[in-house]
This record gives structure tokens, C-alpha cells and sequence, in this order.
């Protein structure tokens, strides 16, 4: 009998925290009706979704296709024409998918309402039947046995209440595992609903780049007065400022006398950087390339000291690895076409490495920011000196770069930029 009793006083604390349990949860009623609703509105959204892909994939190609084309000022204008259509397009997906993303949260929100009503439903059941039991308690054992017929009604009501708790809490453990899934499923969602609000944040920044893009086409045709013998004088003489600068940058690098350890680098082929596009096309590779060796004009015949990656004006720039931002710079201001542009230097403590960001149309990071691993840093476009957008990636030995002041002679101004010695420059594709 004292096995009884126990039950008995287990099963009202059980009640106790049952009736916590219903007060806590809000009861709701909602159709099915309503949730198929916002599945058939989601399904939209997606179908939509998927035809401005397909749209974006079109400008896109329309933009490779036109990169791989002569540099001619034709060519540039309609460069511009097409970015900035593609620009306009991703942000109307990023719109739909963020519409998309919100009915999703308001579906999964439904969900769990609905749940909720199931466990309550199933509380509600079982504290009515927990409160008979507290009654019976309150009545003595010799009352309790007498009103049964036998003893074996007596132990047989005892085996039922048991199997009866084992099913209630099964039920019970069920319901509250499936809350907990949809309710860490919101949570997923509702963390995806901020990411794409923050790439909605960024397709604003390229609405700013679509009208960086528009005054440069319009301070392109004012330059060249729309005549291609105009532009190609234009091209001829950054060259020649390119040349001059490379040559007054190498004899000042050259004065750097840095001797590198090498055991204070990570090894080669360790994996430590991160790709920073999300896509990947290398135009030009590290070191003597036919480029570079068909030019040594412009690289003074040491060869070219990172990687280029194709990519589109526009296109998200991340951090390859955790770090501290060193400096930002912009060469342009002072000796507009050559050299690295808009720059960004970040300075990695775990490893001693240094990477460089250049040619960006728009920065998005300060000097003594932290940045995370695939922060979006900025945007690629095609300031300084370039043939067409693309980001240009290099990595330092941290010890051997710094940030120098360069009077230009070609340009008669002060240029602020990432100088290294020689030592320093390393291949990026070593540690990515």
C-alpha cells in the first residue's frame, strides 16, 4: 500500500507542474486552411525567385561575354548598361526572397500554435484526470478498498493508472519533442530572415554602386566627348602613369629590408585563408605570368604580386580569414587610374599574415575594425589601374608590409598604399 501512496503523491506533484505547464502555453486555433494558404503564397514567391535567377544568370553571361571583348569605350558604356540592370534585378529578388522568408516564419508560427492547442489538449485531460486521483487521495485506504468489489478491482484500477501514466507521458514527450523542433526551426528561420535583411542592406550599398557606375559612364563620355580615338588616348596615358608608378613603388620596396622566418608561416597548402568570392575564376595567377612577363613595364620584371579573380562590378568581397583591419586607401584620390584603387589591408594575428583587397568600387570596413572569417568587406569594380573589374587578392608575411607615403612624380601628389619587401610577397594560392 505505501507503493500506492507514493504514486498517488508522485501523480499530484505531476499535476502541479502540469497546470504550470498549461498556463505557460497560450492556446491557439488556427486552420489548416490558413497554413496551406501561406504554402500556396510561399510556392509563389519561389517560382518567382527562380525566374529573376534565371534573369540575373543572363546578365551575368552578358557580362563575362563582354569582359573577354576588346577594351573599347563601346564596350565600357555597355558594360555599365548591364551592371546596372543586374544590380536592379538582385535587388528585386533579394526583396522576394525576403517576402518569401517571412511567410515561411508566419507558416512555422502557425505550426507551433497548432501544436500548442494539441499538448494543451492532452494537459487538460490528464490534470482532470490527476484531480480525481487527488480526490481518491484524500480518502482513506480501508474506504478506498472497501469500495471495491474485490481486491483484484483494486489492483487492477492500480495497473491502469500506471499504464495509463506510461501512455500520457509518452503522449506528452512527444508533443513536447515536436514543440521544441518547430520551435528551433523558427528559430533558424527567423536568423535567415536576418541574413537576407542584411543582404537586402547590402543590395541598398549597390543602388549606391549602380550610381557610382552612372557617373562614371556619364564622366567617361564627358572625357572622351563619346570618340574611341579620345578613350584610347585616355587608356595610353594611365599606362604610361601605371609604368611609372610600379617603378617608383619597387625602388621604395626595395629599400625595405625584411628578413622573413619562414617557420613563423603557416606551411603551404594548409588551407588557412578562405576563398574571398563566392565564385571562383582566376584571370591572372601569382608571380611571373604571360601577362606579366609580356608587360614587365608594369611590374618592373618581378612579376605580379597576388591574384586576380574575376568579378563583376558589385559583387560581395569577403574576409578570408578573422582578422583586424590594418587600413583602407583609395589611390584615385590622389593619382586617379593606377595602382590598387579603393584598398583594404586586414592583418591576421593567428598566423602572421596580411591580405590585400584592390580595385573595390565600394568599402565597407574601417581601419581597427575586427572582421569575421566571410564578412562582406566591401564590393568589387575597377578603381585604379585595371582592364575591367576584378578583384585583386594579396597575401604579405605581416612583418613585411607596411603602409607607405609615395610621392608620385608622374602624378606631382602624395599616395598612401601597402608597400612590402620582396621577401614579403607570398602566393595566395599557397595558404588558400
Amino acid at each position: 500500500m505505501k507503493n500506492y501512496s507514493v504514486k498517488l503523491k508522485n501523480l499530484r506533484f505531476l499535476f502541479v507542474i502540469l497546470i504550470f505547464a498549461f498556463c505557460v502555453l497560450h492556446f491557439a486555433n488556427t486552420s489548416v486552411s490558413s497554413i496551406n494558404e501561406l504554402r500556396t503564397r510561399i510556392d509563389e514567391r519561389n517560382k518567382q525567385i527562380a525566374e529573376i535567377q534565371k534573369e540575373i544568370d543572363q546578365y551575368q553571361q552578358e557580362i563575362d561575354k563582354n569582359a573577354k571583348e576588346a577594351n573599347t569605350l563601346k564596350k565600357q558604356i555597355n558594360l555599365l548598361e548591364i551592371t546596372k540592370k543586374k544590380l536592379a534585378t538582385d535587388i528585386a529578388l533579394t526583396q522576394k526572397q525576403i517576402e518569401s522568408a517571412e511567410l515561411t516564419l508566419e507558416d512555422l508560427g502557425l505550426q507551433i500554435q497548432n501544436r500548442e492547442k494539441d499538448i494543451n489538449a492532452k494537459l487538460l485531460t490528464l490534470a482532470e484526470i490527476i484531480r480525481n486521483m487527488n480526490d481518491t487521495e484524500s480518502t482513506s485506504l480501508v474506504e478506498l478498498v472497501l469500495s471495491q468489489h474485490n481486491f483484484s478491482d483494486f489492483f487492477g484500477d492500480l495497473e491502469q493508472i500506471e499504464n495509463f501514466q506510461k501512455e500520457i507521458n509518452i503522449n506528452l514527450t512527444q508533443f513536447q519533442t515536436l514543440k521544441k523542433i518547430l520551435e528551433d526551426e523558427e528559430v533558424q528561420k527567423e536568423a535567415q530572415k536576418n541574413n537576407l535583411e542584411n543582404f537586402k542592406a547590402k543590395l541598398v550599398d549597390q543602388k549606391q554602386l549602380v550610381d557610382i557606375n552612372k557617373t562614371s559612364k556619364n564622366k567617361l563620355l564627358q572625357d572622351t566627348k563619346n570618340k574611341e580615338s579620345v578613350y584610347k588616348k585616355l587608356l595610353a596615358d594611365r599606362l604610361a602613369k601605371q609604368q611609372a608608378l610600379e617603378e617608383e613603388i619597387r625602388e621604395f620596396e626595395d629599400q625595405i629590408r625584411i628578413i622573413i622566418e619562414p617557420s613563423s608561416l603557416p606551411p603551404a597548402g594548409s588551407g588557412v585563408l578562405k576563398w574571398p568570392l563566392d565564385s571562383i575564376t582566376i584571370t591572372q595567377y601569382f608571380g611571373n605570368t604571360t601577362f606579366a612577363t609580356q608587360n614587365p613595364q608594369v611590374y618592373n620584371g618581378k612579376g605580379h604580386n597576388g591574384v586576380d579573380f574575376r568579378a563583376s562590378m558589385g559583387t560581395p568581397v569577403k574576409a578570408s580569414l578573422e582578422g583586424t583591419v590594418r587600413a583602407i586607401g583609395d589611390t584615385d584620390a590622389t593619382c586617379k587610374g593606377v595602382s590598387y584603387g579603393k584598398w583594404v589591408l586586414i592583418d591576421h594575428s593567428s598566423n602572421n599574415l596580411s591580405t590585400l583587397y584592390a580595385h573595390f568600387s565600394l568599402i565597407k570596413v574601417s581601419p581597427g575594425q575586427h572582421v569575421e572569417t566571410g564578412q562582406i568587406i566591401g564590393y568589387s569594380g575597377d578603381s585604379g589601374y585595371t582592364t575591367g573589374p576584378h578583384l585583386h587578392f594579396g597575401v604579405f608575411a605581416t612583418k613585411g608590409v607596411e603602409i607607405g607615403q609615395i610621392r608620385s612624380k608622374i602624378c606631382g601628389t602624395m599616395m598612401r598604399l601597402p608597400v612590402a619587401s620582396y621577401s614579403s610577397y607570398l602566393n595566395p594560392l599557397s595558404y588558400l
